[in-house]
């Protein structure tokens, strides 16, 4: 599933236009994004947590020539799924 087919989804399950319902789906996801680049964590209960996850700087490897190489700290996107979803999976 894609971002079409969920916007197609929401705009039928809701009962509103296509324009609408990727209004609505843009603006979630607008929101997470800005709530993650502020460094805080947005819960939707029942589905999941989304976070801000730090990696320390490591050494690596080059594929090709297998030299090694400096990768650097930074700040990742992280999901734990919620115990609903976890069940609806399973």
């Amino acid at each position: 599933m894609n971002k079409g087919d969920l916007v197609t989804k929401i705009a039928k399950d809701a009962d509103i236009t296509k324009g609408q319902a990727e209004a609505a789906f843009n603006s979630l996801v607008g929101g997470i994004s800005a709530s993650l680049k502020k460094g805080q964590k947005v819960t939707i209960v029942g589905f999941g947590t989304f976070a801000v996850a730090k990696r320390k700087a490591r050494t690596g490897r080059n594929p090709q020539t297998g030299a090694p190489i400096k990768i650097g700290a930074r700040k990742v996107p992280k999901f734990t799924p919620g115990s609903e979803l976890k069940k609806a999976v399973k």
